[in-house]
């Protein structure tokens, strides 16, 4: 779904410091290259948290330049964020997608929670809801 490219910098004191020029609040270190991986994608995932709690649109993830690795959000992760742009593009509130899932607001509370476990299906309900369809593709 969504692909982050990220440096690797080497860090003189040993280990890796990853960077995201998309994504600035993620930043994150590690001993080995494949910790840092690791630690990328959960630095990722935290920063997004941020952007749902402000209701803020995530930023658009930008092509690799060389040197940069792509480090993917989880799918449930990525279709809450999409989600989030598509309420903020048209200017739906929670209350209003809740309405119309026919839902009680707590569900779509968490549907905007990145800690929240929510099924893809629900989030996949509140695409229809708002007349559109949750695709998953495998390139």
């Amino acid at each position: 779904m969504l692909n982050y490219p990220a440096l690797f910098t080497p860090d003189e004191n040993g280990g890796y410091v990853v960077t995201f020029r998309d994504v600035p609040e993620a930043l994150t270190q590690a001993d080995t290259l494949p910790q840092a991986r690791e630690m990328a994608a959960d630095a990722l995932a935290t920063a997004m948290e941020f952007y749902l709690e402000d209701r803020r649109p995530a930023p658009v993830p930008s092509r690799a330049r060389r040197g940069e690795e792509l480090i993917s959000l989880p799918v449930v992760v990525g279709a809450k964020m999409a989600l989030l742009g598509l309420m903020a593009t048209e200017r739906v509130r929670p209350a209003d997608l809740a309405r119309a899932m026919g839902v009680q607001p707590q569900i779509v509370t968490r549907l905007l929670d990145c800690k929240h476990k929510s099924d893809i299906q629900t989030v996949a309900n509140a695409f229809a809801a708002l007349g559109r369809r949750l695709d998953i593709s495998v390139v």
